[in-house]
C-alpha cells in the first residue's frame, strides 16, 4: 500500500503556491445524478479543472465556488491586499464562481471591484441574493431596490444567479426574481439557506416555483441534505450549490495537528482541506462547492480539490468512518464558528453585531 506522508494543512502551505492549481485530471463522467462532469480548461486555455453542468441552461460552471460571507466583509479605510489575493488566486487556478450578498458587509462592493479588474470578468458566474420583506406583505419594492444595487455594486447588467436569501418572503420575491430572468436581467433563479432544518422547505419552494438552483449546507460533519434534498434535485433536474463544506473552519480545528490518512492519496488530496472539499464534490447531485477564505495562502490549497480525481462511493464512506474515529468530530455542531479566529473577521457586520451589544449594556 502506498504511503501518504503526514501533512497537515500549516504544511501543505508550506510547499505549495498558486502555481500548483495548474495540476491536470483525466475527464470522468458520474455514473448517476444531474450533474455532468468534466475536466477542461475554462475558455480554452489555463488549468484544467473539474466543472459540471446546471440542468435547467446547460451551463458549464466550476466545481469549486468562492464563497465570501465574513471573509471579504472589511470596514472603510481597511487594506484589501489579502482579499484581493484570494480573488486573484481563484481565478488564475481556473475558479470562476463567486457567490455573494448584500447582507455580507462591503463584501458584495469588493466583488464587484475585484472582478471589474479581471479581465475574464465576462468568464465569471456571479451568485447573489436578495432579502427583502418590505413593508407590506407583497411589498416588492425593497427587493426591486436591492437588486438595482446589486447591478450597479457588481458591475453588471445580467447576473448569472439571483437567489432568494435564505427563503425570506419567498412567495413574493421567488415570482420577482422570476420575472427578472424573463426580461433578461437574471440568467437562473434558486433559492437558499445555511440550516439543515430548511431544507424540506427548499424543496418544497424548489418544487413550486421550478427554480434552477438550490443552495444548502452539506458537509462530511453534516450530511442531513442526502436525505431528502439532494436525491430529490438530482430527479428535478436542479442544481445544487453547497455552503458549509468546511463547517466554518470547524473541521480544519478538529484535525488540527492530525496526519492526513495514506488512503487520501488515492484521490489526490494532499491537505484536509482537499479531503473535506472533494469528498463534498462527489456527491452526484452537488453541482458546485462555496468556500470562503481571507487567507491566500489557504486559497491556494482549496483550489487544488479542483484537480484529480473524486472519490468514490466506498471511497466516501470510508472517510466518514475514520473522521468518525477523530475525537471531537461528533460535537462539531457545538464548537463556535471560526474556532481561534475570532478576531479574524472584523468587518461591517462584526462592527454592527459589536454596537448592538454595547447597546444593550
Amino acid at each position: 500500500m502506498s504511503h501518504q506522508p503526514t501533512m497537515d494543512r500549516r504544511g501543505f502551505l508550506g510547499t505549495v503556491g498558486v502555481a500548483a492549481a495548474g495540476l491536470a485530471m483525466s475527464t470522468r463522467v458520474m455514473a448517476q445524478g444531474q450533474a455532468t462532469e468534466t475536466a477542461a480548461p475554462v475558455s480554452g486555455s489555463g488549468p484544467e479543472v473539474l466543472t459540471r453542468t446546471l440542468p435547467r441552461t446547460g451551463e458549464r460552471i466550476t466545481a469549486l465556488g468562492l464563497g465570501t460571507f465574513l471573509t471579504f466583509d472589511l470596514k472603510p479605510g481597511d487594506r484589501r491586499g489579502e482579499i484581493r489575493q484570494v480573488f486573484e488566486r481563484y481565478v488564475a487556478a481556473g475558479g470562476r464562481v463567486v457567490d455573494t450578498s448584500p447582507l455580507y458587509g462591503s463584501a458584495e462592493v469588493n466583488v464587484g471591484q475585484f472582478m471589474g479588474e479581471f479581465e475574464g470578468a465576462d468568464e465569471m458566474f456571479l451568485a447573489n441574493k436578495i432579502w427583502a420583506t418590505g413593508e407590506y406583505l407583497g411589498d416588492e419594492s425593497h427587493a426591486e431596490e436591492s437588486f438595482r444595487q446589486s447591478r450597479m455594486r457588481t458591475w453588471r447588467d445580467t447576473i448569472n444567479l439571483m437567489q432568494c436569501h435564505s427563503i425570506t418572503n419567498a412567495p413574493v420575491i421567488v415570482p420577482l426574481m422570476k420575472a427578472w430572468q424573463q426580461d433578461g436581467l437574471v440568467r437562473h433563479v434558486g433559492i437558499t439557506h445555511h440550516e439543515s432544518a430548511a431544507q424540506d422547505s427548499l424543496l418544497a419552494i424548489a418544487e413550486r416555483y421550478e427554480v434552477d438552483v438550490i443552495q444548502t449546507n452539506y458537509s462530511i460533519f453534516n450530511r442531513d441534505a442526502e436525505r431528502r434534498l439532494l436525491p430529490a434535485a438530482a430527479d428535478k433536474g436542479i442544481g445544487v450549490l453547497i455552503n458549509l463544506p468546511l463547517e466554518k473552519a470547524r473541521l480544519i480545528k478538529v484535525v488540527e495537528g492530525r496526519p492526513l490518512p495514506g488512503f487520501a492519496a488515492e484521490f489526490g488530496a494532499t491537505s484536509w482541506a482537499q479531503f473535506f472539499l472533494k469528498w463534498v464534490m462527489a456527491h452526484p447531485a452537488v453541482t458546485c462547492v462555496l468556500c470562503g477564505t481571507s487567507n491566500p495562502d489557504h486559497m491556494s490549497d482549496n483550489v487544488q480539490a479542483m484537480t484529480g480525481p473524486l472519490p468514490d462511493e466506498r471511497m466516501r464512506a470510508r472517510m466518514v468512518a475514520h473522521m468518525e474515529t477523530i475525537p471531537g468530530f461528533g460535537s462539531i455542531g457545538t464548537m463556535p464558528w471560526y474556532p481561534g479566529k475570532e478576531n479574524l473577521y472584523q468587518g461591517l457586520i462584526r462592527q454592527a453585531q459589536a454596537n448592538a451589544v454595547r447597546r444593550l449594556h
